[in-house]
């Protein structure tokens, strides 16, 4: 930690959530002509990766100031009044539950940003492309450091347009069917996430996150806090995804280019957990009680379900789509996040909150890495790839066939990784749920949830078999493929280190989010 004013902490907060909107703008300006290089396509993508790393920087010294012996305590606060009539306020913040995701968001961009400057996407204009993606990493970090509830949904739906354009504009097959699903699934939920967010605000008589916090639902009868639950839930499980709310995610994943499958998986689905941590479990308790067993149920169904479909997608002859097997496979994942929530314990909603960091790690990863098999062999499908004995990328291109292996064993919960720990502490969890809820339940909803960890290694073992395995074609020609490039190594290798560094001192992330927890589930006091 280094010390830092709280003002310079207020700065650099502001900076990181308005900072990509001025940079989105100027990315649509001519270049200045000692800016070109070769290009005006390059100095637009240049643009994007400055702005990103400049983000990116301000994401890293503010974690370096943050107070590391207080991470329940909202640091680098600024509050000023918007809409004085309806009491809505600019009210930014960050905590210990909020800051790893800041983090995260502002690296993932950076990565999508600097992988796009040497692979960028087939289709219009690259200005309009740094533009949108700029805009939607000031929605997503908006989303994790405002603390007023109408802010929030403004920033929750301010992400939706970028990533419609990126995958109608930048997309592959079936883009503008998949774009248009996405964009009418989110925002049929928020419609009622917004009544919902109203009905808290003015029964409570403010829209104030934190203060909303510390009242802890005493303001708010058990049938309001019911409605609250139901209305603001819905729209915040559709951002999940949660079973059966799920359909537009593996469309989306599938048609979107790269970097739009990698903030999509990384850090769009964390918004809905986020919003379930942040705004319903301290400020809609009861509510929350009340529905904690339909949303464990819904949870471990997803968690069984998304792993099934993954298991059907691998088999050979079932012309499973690779991007669409880890689109399903979020689903189970996320569905581990919801359990951890909905056992209502410290311990499961850390490790809800680990799980959402250890998924933004490994899933981003792997949708890079499918990226780059689509651009080597011009599909994902895995029987194409595999062609009967298997498409034997650890002879073709060993490094390439190592990571995909990696992101395999961490995804499928590997001890040593990041995905181990989330899930682990999720199941733990829900051994001993809150007070009230019923433990035979529970532990079923455990059980379920453990099986479900031995389908998810079954499917992403038979994917490393069928992919990275089989026999090297004799034909020199067809057995060559380039192995990884550079600018690949550059965006791959954070993620590579972060999930081992996560999986061997999982204290780093529990040590900020544990004070955290325990305060929120506390009701701030």
């Amino acid at each position: 930690m280094i010390d830092i004013s709280e003002s310079v902490m207020q700065f650099l907060l502001a900076l990181i959530v308005a900072g990509p909107l001025a940079g989105a703008a100027a990315a649509l300006l001519p270049a200045p002509p000692g800016l070109r290089g070769t290009s005006p396509e390059q100095a637009v993508l240049r643009h994007g990766v400055t702005v990103s790393g400049v983000i990116l920087a301000a994401a890293v010294v503010l974690a370096l100031g943050f107070d590391h012996d207080q991470p329940s305590k909202m640091q680098a606060t600024t509050d000023i009044s918007w809409i004085p009539a309806l009491d809505v306020r600019i009210h930014l913040g960050v905590d210990g539950i909020s800051l790893p995701l800041l983090v995260l968001t502002a690296l993932l961009t950076f990565l999508c940003a600097l992988y796009s400057y040497f692979k960028m996407p087939a289709g219009p204009s690259p200005k309009a492309f740094v533009a949108l993606l700029l805009v939607l990493e000031s929605g997503t970090l908006a989303t994790f450091a405002v603390l007023d509830l109408l802010l929030f949904f403004l920033a929750f739906e301010t992400v939706l347009i970028p990533m419609y354009f990126l995958i109608a504009r930048w997309g592959g097959e079936g883009r503008r069917a998949a774009a248009w699903k996405f964009v009418l699934y989110t925002l049929l939920g928020s419609v009622v996430m917004l009544l919902g967010l109203l009905l808290v605000g003015l029964k409570a008589g403010t829209f104030d996150m934190v203060a909303l916090a510390t009242d802890n639902g005493r303001s708010l009868t058990a049938s309001v806090q019911v409605v609250a639950v139901l209305a603001i839930g819905l729209g915040l499980a559709v951002k999940t995804p949660m079973f059966p709310l799920h359909s537009w995610l593996p469309d989306a994943h599938t048609a979107a280019p790269t970097v739009g499958s990698v903030l999509l998986a990384g850090v769009l689905l964390k918004m809905g957990t986020y919003g379930f941590v942040r705004i319903l479990l301290p400020i809609t308790p009861d509510g929350m009680h009340t529905f904690a067993p339909y949303l464990a149920a819904f949870a471990v169904t997803g968690i069984i379900y998304g792993s099934l479909a993954c298991l059907a997608l691998a088999q050979q002859g079932s012309k499973g789509d690779l991007k669409r097997l880890i689109a399903y496979s979020s689903v189970g994942h996320m569905g581990f996040v919801l359990l951890g929530i909905a056992t209502l314990t410290p311990t499961g909603v850390n490790g809800a909150l680990f799980a959402n960091i250890a998924h933004g790690l490994i899933t981003g990863l792997l949708f890079f890495l499918v990226g780059a098999l689509k651009d080597r062999y011009g599909s994902t499908d895995i029987d194409t790839l595999a062609k009967g004995t298997g498409a034997a990328l650890y002879g073709r291109a060993p490094r390439l066939g190592a990571l995909l292996a990696f992101g395999a064993v961490a995804s499928l919960g590997l001890p040593g990784l990041a995905g181990f720990w989330g899930e682990m502490l999720a199941m733990f969890g829900a051994f001993e749920p809150a007070e009230g809820l019923s433990r035979p339940a529970f532990l079923t909803f455990m059980a379920v949830a453990g099986f479900g960890t031995l389908l998810t290694a079954a499917y992403l073992l038979v994917v490393v078999r069928r992919v990275c395995m089989g026999e090297r074609p004799a034909a020199e020609g067809e057995a060559a493929v380039a192995d990884v490039q550079t600018y690949e190594f550059a965006a791959w290798s954070p993620l590579v280190a972060l999930t081992v560094i996560a999986g061997l001192w999982p204290a780093v992330l529990l040590g900020l989010t544990d004070p955290a927890v325990q305060q929120l589930l506390a009701g701030g006091k």
